[in-house]
């Protein structure tokens, strides 16, 4: 049972090792978009494809109170879309296509790579960078070269990826409700 505890140990130990300072930067671009009229785009890859399907459901679902719907897009959500592009032209592009389609000024793109250097999130971040639009980079302890590119960079110190993926799933709920309480505020909720 000895490995139970490691593991526990060595999650808790991610999770610690989040920067609660850079995550409130990040909640407040968050906010700053929503506020101003953008929408929130997520890309990633494997794990975190479905942490951007989880989050940006949370933003235009609900995450724990009642508000009004938020505009947020996982790019990772429409398979026709995704394979189209990767089969037309390569998969490094399949989520910098969709910024191209879909992303402008005032929008942000939340980008997440556990190792930072997903090769089709980086050329995401590019385009959206191109565009005018902001970047939230969510990575794991080197920050590759996404903490680079990125406007602001939420890190967990971990080199072992399910314990990146574990404490950026907290940064991520942390943010979504920083995000819900500002926009209920806002409208009176």
């Amino acid at each position: 049972m000895s490995d139970i505890d490691d593991y526990l140990g060595s999650a808790c130990s991610a999770v610690a090792s989040l920067n609660p300072k850079v995550v409130k930067k990040a909640a407040e671009l968050c906010i700053d978009t929503v506020r101003n009229g953008g929408t929130i785009f997520f890309c990633g890859n494997g794990g975190s494809a479905a942490d951007s399907q989880h989050f940006a459901g949370e933003l235009v679902g609900r995450f724990r109170m009642e508000r009004r719907a938020l505009p947020a897009v996982a790019l990772t959500s429409n398979s026709a879309i995704v394979t189209a592009i990767a089969n037309d032209y390569d998969f490094t592009m399949v989520f910098a296509r969709q910024v191209e389609a879909l992303g402008g000024p005032g929008d942000l793109l939340v980008a997440i790579s556990t190792s930072g250097n997903s090769e089709n999130v980086l050329k995401a971040v590019e385009k959206a960078k191109e565009l005018d639009m902001r970047t939230l980079g969510l990575t794991g302890e080197s920050g590759g070269a996404l903490c680079v590119l990125a406007d602001i960079c939420v890190k967990a110190s971990s080199s072992e990826t399910c314990h990146v993926q574990e404490a950026l799933l907290v940064a991520g709920h942390a943010i979504c409700q920083a995000v819900e309480s500002a926009c209920a505020r806002d409208d009176g909720v």
